[in-house]
């Protein structure tokens, strides 16, 4: 499935590329919603590379690892989306404030 693994690699991009600017930025806001941006692209390749191992391999240790992988990433994509909807108002508001 090369299209899946263009998805991984593209989420990959994406967590590192909003680490590294959580490291870049100063106000505590716009940090937390950077690092709810970041969790979310990491729950996607967490969940992308489980989804994978399932087209790779069929054993049933694959199963149980894949089936751990893309509840985990799941998971991290909730959370992340919801901390992205609670700090979004907030990032806004420190960014108009200075």
């Amino acid at each position: 499935m090369p299209i899946l693994v263009m998805f991984i690699v593209i989420s990959l991009a994406f967590y590192i590329f909003y680490k590294a600017k959580y490291f870049r930025t100063r106000m505590p806001a716009e940090k937390k919603w950077i690092s709810a941006k970041g969790s979310i692209a990491l729950g996607s390749f967490i969940a992308l590379f489980g989804i994978n191992q399932l087209f790779l391999f069929q054993t049933t240790v694959t199963y149980i690892v894949a089936a751990v992988f893309i509840a985990l990433g799941v998971v991290n994509i909730f959370g992340g989306i919801k901390a992205y909807k609670y700090f979004l108002p907030l990032a806004i508001k420190e960014i108009e404030n200075t």
